[in-house]
């Protein structure tokens, strides 16, 4: 067994859900914030964010993600960007927009490597405000990208798949090229929180519909676009040449082994889902060294020591296993209580005889079985 430390396991992201609250009130949430209405609630305190920073840095820090609710929420959300800057981080922040003034997008652009991710859930203010349900919402989206774009930044514009919505995915694609946006990430409604109400609604697509657009995206959305276009299903349901191929983008994994949240109370934690179930809550920075969390709790071991091996289900039985980890641990534990729970996307898909074939075990190994020569007498 591998013993857990720095250098086996380097703390390569922190990701900071440095607010409670949320100015938007979407209707797919996977977090569910608890205060609403611009009022940020708990946040995490800037000295605080700083010694865990220091912390980290001894552990392999090299970036940091600035998430929430909504993280431009944070009253002192420029001195924590400063700082960022000054540490020499790279730094990734999931916004919805609103808020991103000319001058944080600046601030923004003078750190390290900075990616920002902006969510856009229609190509009109009506299916935006719809989800979103704040009126003016889109004109305050729209501004803060061109805010990061006039900054510098190139961001990726993030439209969470739903009935509402599915037929302005092209549109979507259109509206952020002539922007300025860097790329599209279509990403599919997670059955947590609003969320999971959502999918009990008929609010969400089918798995059946859900692999159809998959499909259509990477063979003829994405293809055609002057931008990089992605659609957030498992690494089994992507075509090889888009991971592999000369434009490639490599395979999909959220680097689960050395990332680690930080919640807006400092409890650490898996990642958001600790807002949800404490079971995935490790310990707390005002009193808990960040390396005694990082390399002594038993979760995290348990994580480091059984992926990919101990995946159940049709994710134990998927070729592409090693690179997708079961997809998000996380989302798999909130709808099992079982961390080696198959993904629920891969599970349906299975039930619904839709899983790739190609991408089975069973199915390499019969191939490989027939491809054996004959034994032969007196052999």
């Amino acid at each position: 067994m591998t013993p857990s430390t720095p250098e086996n396991y380097p703390l390569n992201q922190l990701y900071f859900y440095l607010s409670e609250g949320c100015n938007l009130r979407c209707r797919h949430c996977w977090i569910a914030p608890k205060f609403q209405a611009n009022d940020p609630g708990k946040t995490l305190p800037v000295e605080l964010f700083k010694h865990i920073v220091n912390q980290a840095k001894t552990l392999g820090l090299t970036g940091v993600k600035l998430t929430g609710g909504e993280p431009l929420l944070h009253p002192d959300i420029k001195i924590i960007l400063q700082y960022i800057q000054a540490e020499g981080l790279d730094l990734t922040v999931e916004t919805n927009g609103v808020l991103c003034t000319a001058d944080l997008a600046r601030q923004m652009a003078a750190c390290r490597n900075p990616s920002v991710s902006v969510s856009l859930d229609g190509a009109d203010p009506k299916t935006h405000e719809f989800v979103r349900k704040v009126n003016g919402c889109f004109a305050g989206a729209v501004a803060g990208i061109k805010h990061l774009v006039e900054a510098g930044i190139e961001p990726q514009i993030i439209m969470s798949v739903m009935r509402c919505n599915r037929d302005q995915m092209e549109e979507i694609v259109e509206l952020a090229e002539s922007i300025g946006a860097g790329s599209v990430k279509f990403n599919i409604i997670q059955p947590t929180a609003r969320g999971a109400q959502l999918h009990e609604s008929g609010e969400t697509l089918t798995i059946e519909e859900l692999i159809e657009l998959g499909a259509w995206v990477e063979k003829t959305v994405a293809p055609a676009a002057s931008i990089p276009v992605y659609y957030d299903h498992p690494d089994a349901f992507r075509p090889m040449s888009r991971m592999y191929g000369k434009d490639g983008d490599g395979r999909a994994s959220c680097g689960i082994f050395g990332i680690l949240g930080v919640l807006a109370d400092g409890a650490y934690a898996l990642c958001g889902i600790g807002a949800s179930r404490s079971e995935l809550v490790f310990g707390h920075a005002e009193h808990d060294e960040l390396a005694t969390v990082w390399n002594d709790t038993a979760i995290l071991q348990q994580i480091r020591e059984g992926l990919p091996g101990r995946l159940q289900g049709i994710c134990q039985e998927c070729l592409l296993k090693t690179g997708c980890l079961g997809s998000c641990l996380a989302q798999n534990f909130y709808r099992s209580d079982s961390l080696w729970a198959s993904y629920w996307y891969c599970e349906q898909a299975a039930s619904a005889g839709l899983f790739p074939e190609t991408r089975r075990l069973s199915t390499y190994r019969s191939e490989s079985e027939s491809r054996r020569p004959p034994i032969l007498k007196g052999e």
